[in-house]
């Protein structure tokens, strides 16, 4: 591949408004959040079980929530992993900013001083495919040297030789931490996540992706595909598992005196909000010399914030028991493990309203079972977020209710969750977290695999009992490094951060239709509770809050997606 000519940025930049990449927008939006704001912050409940305020809503909004709560009995999440809306289904059909479209000069990128564009982008440190593997009978290994030069831009991942690569080829990984996300971002110019990743030019590279190579864009093809849903929270996927079930960020009290006060991030300037790492005095001046430094990358903020992987406090943890401690806990006083949380979560919700509930994760039973030898990658520790909260410890009630094991592979005599589906057993509020090899995450699971796996799941419940009043909800938890071109809006400390894939599949959902409406992933929660009457989640009312201080509606509620008689 051969080095272009960089284009230099526009006088204007772009940064993060009310719609992506759409002023117009913005200023409609604006007008529009006098009207919702209202609702969305009142997280009061009539006496039919809906939330808001009944007196102050339209005739069409009380027909839709009957509708809903007479129609959609089942909500099955599907939460893969770590791929941005780009780099899967970036020239989907009927998108609002198409790949192919985009200009060169909203997806140059620049160097770490945020002036200079790249010359080219920096080589693929460590390698495209850094571990041979054999796909359809052809091996491959394709190191640093095999592909240099690339141009200042996205570019069709690729072998050595310039074919396309396969998706059933596993790459490797890329950097997806809270602070690298928002650098990265750029206040939504999206054009330095080569300058802070560590992989150099591998954020900018996409799949060129159809029904023929990729299932569930044939599902979209037939539903609906959501072309401007974020993850709710910036960087990865431990804390966007959080955000899903609960909205809000999880805090280490005290931590400065606490055993985890080595691993507090250190940020530029002296405010513990800050959102730049500080820099180390020996990290690489441009991105083309090697991947950044910086004096503590850590898994909590400043002010005791976790934001990124953290062990859970019971077991499976990637920490073992204290000696002579309790076996069923990790180790309380490592300072890798999050002490238990207490707020609320979606599950609490549903539970106190007597809504039936189950989180199943797919090896969470051969995970227990393994504890002494580990069972990554069938099972990632951080992937089950209710095991970090005191309701859900080993013992209670409430775990062995809600939290269970989905078993392994593709077919009923394994996989519990298949299982269930055929005999017609899922709860109203269904979350499916695949196991490791079966999620789509880079460096040790393939996209194939993960597209298979899915849309097995699917198929079951198309021919399963439950499904004319099931909504499929297929999401990834984060974009995984990869970079995408639409800005995310702007909303609180938190998020939301970059776009990722999300589909409606559903006989409710529309057929054949792409949904421009802005979401992020708590729009799952606002679902859910519109159709169960529950009272908001308090970081969903912050985000409301933040949205409209910032001029902007509330996020959907995925109720566009949806056409319900």
């Amino acid at each position: 591949m051969t080095d272009h000519d960089a284009k230099l940025p526009p006088d204007s930049e772009p940064t993060a408004g009310s719609a992506p990449d759409d002023p117009e927008r913005r200023r409609v939006l604006t007008g529009l959040a006098a009207v919702g704001i209202g609702l969305a912050l009142s997280g009061c409940k009539t006496e039919s079980g809906t939330s808001g305020d009944t007196a102050n809503r339209s005739a069409a909004d009380l027909r839709l929530d009957a509708a809903l709560r007479d129609q959609v009995k089942q909500i099955v999440v599907i939460y893969a992993e770590n791929r941005s809306f780009a780099n899967l289904y970036g020239n989907f059909p009927g998108v609002q900013h198409p790949l192919d479209s985009v200009s060169a000069e909203r997806s140059l990128q620049l160097d770490r001083d945020g002036k200079t564009p790249l010359p080219r982008l920096p080589a693929i440190w460590g390698g495209l495919v850094p571990q041979a593997q054999e796909v359809d009978g052809k091996r491959y290994m394709i190191d640093e040297k095999h592909i240099v030069g690339l141009r200042n831009g996205p570019f069709h991942l690729t072998d050595a030789q310039g074919a396309p690569l396969p998706s059933g080829v596993i790459t490797r990984d890329l950097v997806h931490r809270f602070y690298q996300n928002q650098m990265q971002i750029n206040a939504g110019r999206n054009n330095q996540f080569a300058a802070w990743g560590d992989s150099g030019g591998l954020v900018m590279g996409h799949y060129r992706n159809s029904a023929d190579t990729l299932r569930l864009w044939g599902l979209a093809q037939q539903y609906t595909l959501c072309d401007n849903f974020f993850m709710a929270a910036f960087g990865g996927s431990w804390m966007n598992h959080i955000f899903l079930i609960s909205a809000q960020a999880p805090f280490y009290p005290d931590i400065h005196n606490s055993p985890a006060k080595k691993l507090a991030s250190v940020v530029e300037g002296d405010d513990p909000a800050g959102t730049r790492l500080k820099l180390a005095a020996d990290s690489p001046a441009s991105a083309l010399d090697g991947p950044p430094v910086f004096v503590n990358d850590g898994a909590f903020t400043a002010d005791g914030y976790a934001v990124n992987t953290i062990a859970p406090p019971y077991q499976p943890s990637n920490v073992r028991p204290a000696e002579n401690g309790n076996p069923a806990f990790a180790d309380p006083a490592n300072p890798r493990v999050l002490p238990p949380q207490h707020y609320a979560t979606i599950g609490d919700r549903l539970t106190d309203k007597g809504i039936d509930w189950a989180w199943y994760s797919g090896a969470w039973q051969y995970a227990l079972d393994h504890q002494d030898t580990g069972a990554v990658p069938d099972f990632q520790y951080h992937h089950q977020p209710f095991n970090y909260f005191a309701s859900y410890a080993p013992g209670t009630a409430a775990r062995r209710k809600y939290l269970r094991d989905a078993g392994l592979g593709n077919d009923a005599s394994t996989n519990r969750l298949i299982a269930d589906i055929d005999a017609g057993r899922l709860p109203a509020v269904t979350f499916y977290k695949p196991q490791g090899d079966l999620n789509m995450h880079a460096g040790y699971a393939d996209v194939e695999s993960g597209d298979r796996h899915i849309t097995t799941i699917i198929e079951h419940l198309q021919r399963g009992p439950q499904w004319a009043n099931t909504v499929v909800i297929v999401t990834h938890d984060e974009n995984g490094g990869w970079w995408d071109p639409v800005a995310p809006p702007k909303g609180d400390r938190w998020g939301p951060g970059s776009r990722i894939p999300a589909l409606v599949i559903s006989p409710l959902a529309k057929k054949g239709y792409v949904d421009h409406t802005v979401y992020d992933t708590n729009s799952i929660l606002r679902l859910i509770s519109r159709v169960h009457g529950l009272a908001p989640l308090d970081g969903v009312v912050q985000r409301d809050r933040a949205f409209a201080q910032n001029g902007l509606a509330p996020l959907g509620d995925l109720t566009g997606a949806l056409d319900l008689a």
